[in-house]
C-alpha cells in the first residue's frame, strides 16, 4: 500500500483526533515525495510528535531534521542502525565496536539537531540480548530518549519477547533516562501479541498502524491493540 502526499496529511489530521501522539510521518531521506509529505504534516499538523526516520548516517538525519523542523518543540528524528549478527555479518559488515560506536555518533549528532530523539536497533529480537544491552546503554548515554527494540521480520513470539523487554529493563543500567517503545511486524501474525507482552514487561511506546497496513505481512494494528490496553 502507498500513500500520495494528500491522503498522508488526511490519515496525519485523523491521527490526531484518534489521540495518537507520535506520528512516524515516513523516511525524508527516501524519495522527494516523503521529504515533502513529512515536512506539510510537520507544517500544519498540530497536537502530535512529527518523527522523520533516518539510517544512522548524517545525510539521513540532515534529511529527517528539514523535514521535520517545522514542528518546532514537536519534532522527533527516529535513527536506526541493525545489530544483530546476520545483518552485521552480511548487510553492513561491520564488527560491534563499530556498531556501538556508530550508534553513539548518530544520536549524539541528531541531538545537536533537536532534543527528542529516537533510535532502534534494527532487528533487536534477533541481537544477543548482552551486546542489545550495550547499544542500548550507548544510545541512552549519547542523548536517546526513547528506544526502540524492532522485530524487524516477524521472527518473535511473545514469550520470548516480552522476556527480551524485561532483561533490558532489569539490566541496562541507565534504563530510566528513556522510554523502550516496540515495532513488531506480522509475519507469524504476532504483531499485536507481541507488542501486548512488550507492555506487559515494560514497554512504553507501541509503534503501530492503522489496520495494521505495512511492509510485508504487515505490522501491529492500532485498533487492536486500543482495545486490547
Amino acid at each position: 500500500a502507498t500513500l500520495n502526499e494528500r491522503e498522508k496529511i488526511e490519515i496525519a489530521r485523523q491521527l490526531v483526533s484518534l489521540g495518537v501522539d507520535v506520528i512516524e510521518a515516513g523516511f525524508p531521506i527516501s524519495s522527494p515525495g516523503d521529504f515533502r509529505a513529512v515536512k506539510r504534516i510537520a507544517s500544519t499538523v498540530k497536537g502530535a510528535i512529527v518523527c522523520g526516520l533516518a539510517r544512522a548516517v548524517t545525510k539521513d538525519i540532515d534529511a529527517a531534521y528539514q523535514a521535520t523542523k517545522p514542528a518546532h518543540d514537536g519534532a522527533r528524528i527516529h535513527v536506526f542502525l541493525a545489530t544483530s549478527k546476520i545483518h552485521m555479518q552480511y548487510k553492513l559488515k561491520k564488527a560491534e565496536s563499530e556498531i556501538i560506536k556508530i550508534a553513539r555518533e548518530s544520536v549524539a549528532y541528531a541531538r545537536k539537531h533537536i532534543k527528542d530523539i529516537e533510535f532502534s536497533p534494527e532487528d533487536a529480537s534477533r541481537t544477543e540480548p548482552e551486546f542489545l544491552k550495550e547499544v542500548v546503554e550507548a544510545v541512552i548515554d549519547a542523548g536517546a530518549t526513547t528506544v526502540n527494540i524492532p522485530d524487524t521480520v516477524g521472527y518473535a513470539i511473545p514469550e520470548k519477547y516480552g522476556a527480551l523487554i524485561k532483561y533490558l529493563h532489569e539490566n541496562v543500567r541507565n534504563i530510566d533516562k528513556a522510554v523502550i517503545s516496540v515495532h513488531c511486524h506480522n509475519d507469524l501474525g504476532l504483531a499485536v501479541a507481541n507488542s501486548i507482552s512488550a507492555i506487559a514487561n515494560g514497554a512504553g511506546q507501541v509503534e503501530c498502524t492503522i489496520n495494521g497496513i505495512g511492509e510485508r505481512a504487515g505490522n501491529a494494528s492500532l485498533e487492536e491493540i486500543v482495545m486490547i490496553l
